[in-house]
C-alpha cells in the first residue's frame, strides 16, 4: 500500500501551514516554492483540501490559503480521505459483493485485512498536524534547516 503523490504533497502542505502562526495566509506560489510542489498540481490538491474543510482560500490581493481548522484538529486521515476518498486496503471491505469467491466477507483474508484496516484508520486518525509541526520544528532545528523554506540549505557547522 501507498499513497499517492498528491495525498504526499496534502500532507508537506498542512505540516507547513501548521508551523505558522494560526490565520497565516499564503499563496499557492509562495507554498508551492516552500514545499517543492508544482504550483498547478498544489492547486488541483487545495481544492480537494477546501471541499473536506480542512483549508480555506482568500480571493483578491491580500488572498491566498490558510487553514481552516487548528491543526491540532486535522488528522493525516482527514487529509488522505480529503485527497484520496475512503481508506480502504481491499474493496471486499467496503463491498463484500465484490468477493469472485462469493463468501460475503466470511473468509480469514477478510477478518485479517479487515483487523489490519481498522488499526491503520485508527493510528492515521490519532495523528495531528500539531504535534506534527512540533516535531518537524524540532528535525529542522536539530538539523539547522531553516523552517521558512524546503530551499533552505543546511548550514555548516564549523
Amino acid at each position: 500500500m501507498k499513497f499517492n503523490q498528491a495525498t504526499d504533497y496534502a500532507f508537506r502542505m498542512i505540516v507547513h501551514m501548521s508551523m505558522l502562526p494560526v490565520g497565516t495566509k499564503k499563496t499557492g506560489g509562495e507554498l508551492a516554492r516552500a514545499e517543492c510542489i508544482p504550483e498547478r498540481f498544489l492547486l488541483k490538491i487545495m481544492r480537494s483540501l477546501i471541499h473536506a474543510k480542512i483549508m480555506k482560500s482568500y480571493r483578491g490581493v491580500e488572498g491566498g490559503f490558510a487553514l481552516q481548522r487548528e491543526p491540532k484538529d486535522i488528522t493525516l486521515l482527514d487529509v488522505v480521505v480529503a485527497v484520496e476518498g475512503d481508506a480502504y486496503l481491499q474493496k471486499c471491505l467496503y463491498d463484500v459483493d465484490s468477493c469472485s469467491r462469493g463468501c460475503q466477507g466470511h473468509c480469514a483474508l477478510h477478518e485479517c485485512i479487515g483487523a489490519i484496516q481498522t488499526k491503520l484508520i485508527e493510528m492515521l486518525e490519532s495523528e495531528n498536524f500539531a504535534t506534527l509541526a512540533m516535531r518537524e520544528k524540532k528535525i529542522r532545528s536539530e538539523l539547522h534547516i531553516c523552517s521558512d523554506s524546503a530551499q533552505c540549505a543546511v548550514e555548516q557547522v564549523v
